[in-house]
């Protein structure tokens, strides 16, 4: 009986494997057929996007010292010592970040590959989005070490923020879009496959004015400053499938 009973259980069993793998096959073909209809759908690439012209609230100012002399060993002495000066007093107002910018020694050589001089310059950054601060910082600090260049942008976070206040509105201009598409070919809606979220910033600031003028500007003086605008935008791409009126 023991024997027997064995048996019993194992032809059941075996059964309902046999069942069970009867099923699988009619579920993938399923499966299958689905993903070939949706293969088969038309599909369509499209790009939407949402911008707007925000006003640039950093600025970023550059003080360059140059220096010539025989001696290396001046060159290295004079940049270091107006480096320490300068760096000293800019670190001293808290309203405005300063930074170490670009460092370089060269020599000059004659005819015969003699080194007859060398010439050094130093940089330090200024970047603040205080401007009447940094305004004044530079040109305190322009006698030692005179302005050489000057940009404005917009600061991370408020791209960040202006980004996110115009994500909802390229959605919707994403999704516009692909319905006016759809209809374009005479398709009645469509579906979406995949959408890729890209930002980006293109700048506008006008020409710096008066910039030889903050060189002699005494420590009183303000160095104007005019920032201009930048276009922050969000970008959506992406493909859809159309549909006809049934999916």
């Amino acid at each position: 009986m023991d024997w027997l009973q064995q048996k019993r259980t194992w032809l059941s069993g075996l059964a309902a494997g046999m069942a069970l793998a009867l099923t699988v096959p009619a579920h993938a073909h399923e499966e299958g057929d689905r993903e070939a209809r949706r293969k088969a759908w038309p599909q369509a690439t499209l790009e939407a996007q949402a911008f707007k012209e925000v006003s640039q609230d950093t600025v970023t100012i550059t003080l360059a010292k140059e220096v010539s002399d025989p001696s290396q060993e001046a060159v290295v002495k004079a940049l270091s010592d107006a480096l320490d000066s300068v760096m000293k007093d800019a670190k001293a107002e808290g309203k405005v970040q300063a930074r170490s910018g670009d460092y370089r020694i060269w020599p000059h050589n004659d005819d015969k590959g003699a080194i007859t001089n060398w010439r050094g310059r130093a940089e330090i950054v200024l970047k603040s989005t205080d401007f009447a601060a940094a305004s004044a910082l530079a040109a305190k600090l322009s006698d030692r070490m005179p302005i050489s260049d000057m940009g404005f942008s917009v600061a991370p976070e408020t791209r960040v923020k202006h980004e996110q206040d115009l994500l909802a509105e390229a959605a919707k201009a994403f999704q516009d879009r692909a319905q006016a598409l759809a209809a374009a070919f005479g398709y009645e809606s469509y579906s979406i496959k995949s959408v890729n979220l890209g930002g980006m910033g293109v700048p506008y600031q006008p020409a710096p004015r008066m910039m030889a003028m903050a060189a002699s500007a005494d420590e009183s003086a303000r160095v104007p400053l005019e920032p201009g605008t930048e276009r922050v935008a969000v970008t959506m791409q992406g493909s859809i499938f159309l549909h006809s009126k049934e999916k």
